[in-house]
């Protein structure tokens, strides 16, 4: 069996994907992600298989192992070589820890997929990985894309040549505050599905950002504004919490859209609550149960309220001196070594980054976006919009001015698709 590991009991949890269809695509990201340890074991055990519906990010393949799912219906995310998988570790496990009395933590556990905390397979215990909500579960045609917010793609400790590095792959980062990593589309027409990878985003100009944005909306038959409109809601609330907080800055970090691109009828329940009823033509089980085409896996039994049983009870600190290990094996660098010692005993607390290692200057931010969108448009239409991937958060004692530009301007983008 897994092995399904704790947090240390000093850190208990509370409960709080992206694709080429079913296989590797040619595209995905590279801009931060870099080969985690045990790259070289094409071990999936437990039932584990890689993500059907992966659009950004390493994809499964022959050196890659990419995100799996888990048979119980939740995603699992190879732990990074140090600092940054520790580094994202941590941000989970403070987010989600029982005992977490921070106000602005617990309000951002809606904006992230619930975590269940560390898990490892049975012959290769070494080899981390992070237990995570799949967010696209609910939907049956998940249409998904995915884009990395904020004004700079490289945390504050990154070297001139990481720096430049990142510039060059996307020299309008800073000036667009965003970049489409790769996105995923249902046709209704065609019944398939259209992808498109970090190399469509990287393409996309000031001219043509909003076009570029408005495909991932659009079914092949009509532009898909209802979809949009909810996007805009749920983009405004994560606004409205990073211009409420000052204690930290993200940095490399995506949000994930998901809607739902089969056709609904929509229908009400005898006390009159609306309910939608996915119309789909085939897989229908005999008992009316439908199957969830977007997985590999039809999941029967998802983790009750994010609670997780423990199997073993190990020492999770060694644990990370393993895998820390095993890391090294692959090459951990001085560099490296060097972020991972600055951080120490740092993060999380009232340290913050110095202005001076922030690598540039931030442009003024955009002005105060006031979008109005009919709640008769949206209130019958599912979409999620989660923040995904925290290997380069740190403290901070400022608004994260670069995240908010992103937002803002994606807003505006959004409301200029739907005002179209």
């Amino acid at each position: 069996m897994a092995t399904e590991l704790p947090l240390a009991a000093a850190v208990p949890v509370r409960a709080g994907g992206d694709d080429a269809v079913g296989a590797p695509a040619p595209g995905g990201r590279t801009d931060e992600d870099e080969d985690g340890p045990g790259d070289e074991r094409r071990c999936l055990a437990n039932g584990c298989v890689p993500l059907s519906h992966q659009v950004a990010g390493h994809m499964y393949g022959k050196a890659k192992i990419g995100i799996l799912q888990h048979p119980d219906g939740t995603v699992l995310k190879q732990l990074q070589p140090p600092p940054r998988g520790p580094r994202e570790l941590d941000f989970y496990s403070k987010v989600y820890a029982v005992d977490c009395g921070d106000s602005h933590l617990l309000e951002l556990q809606k904006y992230l997929p619930k975590y269940f905390g560390i898990w490892a397979p049975p012959n290769s215990p070494n080899d981390l990985y992070l237990k995570l909500e799949d967010v696209t579960h609910k939907f049956n045609k998940p249409c998904i894309m995915d884009v990395k917010i904020g004004q700079k793609s490289y945390d504050p400790y990154a070297s001139v040549e990481k720096i430049q590095q990142q510039v060059s792959k996307y020299p309008l980062m800073e000036e667009i505050g965003f970049l489409v990593l790769g996105m995923r589309v249902y046709q209704v027409n065609s019944d398939s599905y259209e992808t498109q990878n970090q190399h469509y985003g990287r393409s996309l100009t000031k001219e043509t950002i909003r076009d570029g944005i408005s495909r991932f909306f659009h079914n092949g038959c009509s532009l898909r504004k209802d979809a949009v409109a909810a996007s805009i809601q749920k983009v405004q609330k994560i606004l409205q919490w990073f211009e409420s907080q000052d204690k930290l800055h993200f940095y490399a970090s995506s949000l994930l859209f998901v809607y739902e691109g089969s056709s609904q009828q929509i229908g009400r329940l005898s006390d009159g609550t609306l309910m939608n009823k996915v119309v789909v033509p085939k897989g229908q089980m005999p008992d009316g149960e439908v199957l969830e085409y977007n997985n590999n896996i039809h999941v029967t039994c998802p983790p009750e309220n994010g609670k997780m049983e423990s199997c073993v009870d190990k020492n999770v600190s060694k644990m990370y001196g393993l895998h820390k290990k095993a890391c090294s094996k692959s090459g951990h660098s001085q560099v490296s070594q060097k972020v991972e010692n600055l951080e120490k005993g740092t993060l999380w607390n009232s340290s913050c980054v110095p202005q001076e290692h922030l690598n540039g200057n931030i442009l003024t931010q955009l002005e105060n976006v006031f979008c109005s969108t009919s709640p008769e448009l949206t209130k019958n239409t599912e979409v999620e919009v989660r923040m995904i991937d925290f290997a380069h958060v740190f403290p901070s004692n400022t608004k994260d001015e670069g995240y908010i530009y992103g937002l803002k301007h994606l807003i505006v983008v959004l409301q200029n698709i739907l005002d179209d």
